[in-house]
């Protein structure tokens, strides 16, 4: 009898062990894109009237820098700037900030802008709004 315990213990951890480690299955939806992804994307995204990729390139650096931001990286094949800051009041907190530049067509310029704090993405369209009026103005003194 005590035997028969045993064995059915075992045979539980083992079944246990086994379906324990068998990791979640991903859903057909998982990299599908949602309703708040594209609101958020609509709010990180303006269109600019300049037909040089470089001198928007320079006129976002030149933002984030007005901005408070140490640049990090600047990719000009890639249009690509990511740069961070310590946020205030506490100085202990970081906002990072990734910008892509794309060319379009008709000679204009396409921006995102995509902000982290501590981690976890800014959805507040007020941040996106400040960095996109900073960085008008730098374009305008750019084209001067």
């Amino acid at each position: 009898m005590r035997q028969r315990v045993v064995e059915t213990l075992i045979a539980w951890v083992v079944v246990a062990i086994t379906f324990g480690c068998t990791p979640p299955q991903p859903t057909p939806d998982l990299l599908a894109p949602t309703d708040a992804q594209m609101k958020i994307r609509s709010i990180q995204t303006r269109s600019f009237d300049v037909k040089d990729r470089q001198t928007a390139m320079r006129g976002v650096i030149a933002a984030l820098q007005d901005l408070g931001f140490i640049i990090e990286r600047a990719n000009e094949s890639l249009g690509l700037i990511t740069a961070a800051r310590f946020a205030e009041p506490n100085f202990y907190d970081i906002v990072g900030i990734s910008v892509t530049i794309r060319s379009e067509t008709d000679g204009r310029t396409t921006i995102r802008a995509n902000a982290i704090y501590n981690n976890k993405p800014i959805e507040d369209p007020k941040v996106y709004q400040n960095f996109f009026a900073t960085l008008e103005r730098s374009l305008f003194v750019a084209k001067q």
